[in-house]
C-alpha cells in the first residue's frame, strides 16, 4: 500500500485538504447581509458547501489510498476529486468576491497543491494500471 507513490499522493493531498479547513484562502473585510463590515478570513469553514466540499474531498483521498487492490475506482475516485477540487477552487473565487477588500491568502496555494497531488496520484496509478495490463499480456 504505502510502497506505491501514488499512496504519498493522495496522503499528501488529503493533507493539504484538511489544512485548508483552518487556514485562510482570502482575507478581507467583509459585508453580511445587514450592512456590517468585519474582517473575516475565508478559510474551508466560511460557508457549508465550502465545508461539505473540502470534507468530501478530504476523506475520498483517504479512503483512495485503502484501495489499492481496485485500482479502476481508485482512479475513478481521484478523478472525481480532482474535479471536486476544481469545483472547490472556483467556490472560493465566487465567495472572495462577496469581501469588500482584501488579499489571497499564501495558504491559498493549498487548493492548487491538492489538485497536483491528485493529479500526481492519478497519474500513478494509471501508470501501475499500464503496468498490470502489460504483465498479463506476456503471459
Amino acid at each position: 500500500m504505502l510502497q506505491r507513490i501514488q499512496s504519498v499522493w493522495l496522503l499528501l493531498a488529503s493533507a493539504c485538504t484538511f489544512l485548508s479547513l483552518k487556514f485562510p484562502f482570502y482575507t478581507g473585510n467583509y459585508t453580511d447581509s445587514k450592512n456590517f463590515t468585519t474582517f473575516e478570513n475565508l478559510n474551508g469553514t466560511f460557508s457549508i458547501p465550502l465545508i461539505l466540499l473540502s470534507s468530501a474531498i478530504g476523506i475520498t483521498t483517504l479512503i483512495c489510498i485503502f484501495l489499492y487492490k481496485n485500482r479502476k475506482l481508485q482512479l475513478r475516485l481521484s478523478l472525481l476529486c480532482i474535479i471536486l477540487e476544481v469545483l472547490l477552487i472556483f467556490l472560493y473565487y465566487t465567495k472572495s468576491k462577496d469581501f469588500v477588500n482584501g488579499a489571497y491568502a499564501l495558504t491559498a496555494l493549498l487548493q492548487a497543491c491538492t489538485a497536483f497531488f491528485l493529479f500526481l496520484a492519478a497519474k500513478g496509478i494509471n501508470h501501475d494500471e499500464k503496468i498490470i495490463k502489460e504483465s498479463n499480456r506476456l503471459r
